[in-house]
């Protein structure tokens, strides 16, 4: 069973959602309707066949005993057909019946419900990244020319501007969307191909349902079938391991100025968030606690699905089927990750007066070189791509 008290406070409520068993369902039952109106718009099955198989998909069956039948099975698309089979057969009998998943395979339904699901998955990544990037661009032009202490090999160095540090946080935000971005428009794709890819049994015209079911489940066409081909699914992999990264590396910069120490920037104060149990002073960055924890995460979920690309012949075994909860682990990893670092960036404490005292006290004089331009043309880079 999942764990809303393990999930929860690494993911988004909407993104659980996203890749829950309603949602997983609704994609399942929703390829094999689409499927059915798609031959029957080529005249390969019947008007009342089709209707019939649409009726059936209608109601999702019950969660627990098809995760059981799917445990047996080793995929949840031989016990869904049957259900869906026996629902047909009850009203129109077996010849219908028999029509239910024409020309599929296990793994059209799981390759492409897994892909209506990404889809969904990158709209809210994407829309959570936007908003961390205005609140980077926001902060970097008000902070333009805020004097600080740059630091490298963790010691401190010489002088910047804190919208300079900000800016360097932007572009990495807004590099890893552009490749988040590309890598979701190759992977969002149509897995239909049958037993082994060739589109074999549905008397020529495979090609023409294919182009139905893409155009109405608004998922890409792609030129073959790509059952054993996986590189767009490593692709999308690795960008949202890329971003978590970008996003982990703010917070880790946010959590050290944030030491006592330091005393230079803190994540907002909001009720009953960022206490201790045991020591009623702490003030601990929550938000950089879930980012820094995805980043930890998400490298070795991407690595997964990398070792999954030299998968056996025309279908894989056991290549393909790590890779759903893999991936849906990274989409929730990211949207968490992004949806706990945006309002912390939107309210951002920053104390000036102590970034000018620790400043001072460090003795490099107070030369911040090129900082205020860099700003400005990170800030015009950022809005000139949007």
């Amino acid at each position: 069973m999942s764990s809303l008290l393990r999930d929860r406070p690494a993911s988004t409520p909407a993104m659980l959602a996203v890749f829950g068993d309603a949602a997983l369902l609704r994609a399942a039952l929703l390829f094999e309707a689409v499927l059915a109106e798609a031959q029957m718009a080529e005249g390969l099955i019947s008007l009342e066949a089709a209707e019939a198989i649409v009726a059936a998909c209608a109601e999702p069956p019950d969660v627990q005993d098809l995760a059981e039948a799917a445990a047996h099975a080793g995929t949840l698309a031989i016990p869904l057909v049957q259900i869906l089979r026996q629902r047909v057969a009850a009203r129109h009998g077996d010849a219908v019946a028999a029509l239910v998943h024409k020309g599929a395979t296990s793994q059209d339904l799981a390759d492409t419900a897994l892909m209506l699901q990404a889809k969904a998955g990158a709209a809210l990544v994407g829309g959570e990244a936007r908003r961390l990037a205005q609140a980077l661009a926001t902060l970097a032009e008000t902070h333009a020319a805020t004097p600080m202490l740059g630091r490298t090999l963790l010691q401190p160095a010489q002088p910047i501007t804190f919208g300079l540090k900000v800016a360097g946080w932007l572009q990495g935000v807004d590099a890893a969307l552009v490749r988040f971005d590309a890598e979701a428009a190759a992977a969002l794709r149509l897995q239909f191909g049958g037993a082994t890819g060739s589109l074999a049994g549905l008397d020529g015209k495979a090609l023409a349902v294919a182009e139905r079911l893409a155009a109405r489940l608004d998922l890409a066409l792609p030129a073959t079938p790509w059952h054993a081909q996986r590189e767009a699914m490593a692709g999308l992999a690795s960008a949202l391991a890329i971003l978590v990264g970008v996003v982990g590396k703010i917070a880790r910069d946010i959590s050290l100025l944030a030491q006592a120490e330091v005393a230079e920037a803190f994540e907002p104060r909001i009720d009953g968030r960022g206490g201790s149990s045991a020591m009623a002073h702490k003030r601990n960055p929550t938000g950089c606690q879930v980012a820094l924890s995805a980043a930890l995460r998400a490298p070795h979920l991407a690595a997964t699905i990398l070792s999954a690309l030299p998968q056996e012949h025309e279908r894989g075994l056991g290549g393909w089927q790590a890779e759903g909860p893999v991936l849906a682990e990274l989409f929730q990893l990211a949207h968490g990750a992004l949806a706990a670092m945006a309002p912390v960036l939107e309210g951002l404490e920053v104390d000036t007066e102590r970034m000018t005292a620790n400043l001072a006290a460090a003795g490099v004089g107070t030369d911040i070189g090129e900082s205020e331009a860099l700003v400005a043309r990170a800030l015009a880079h950022f809005r000139r791509d949007r």
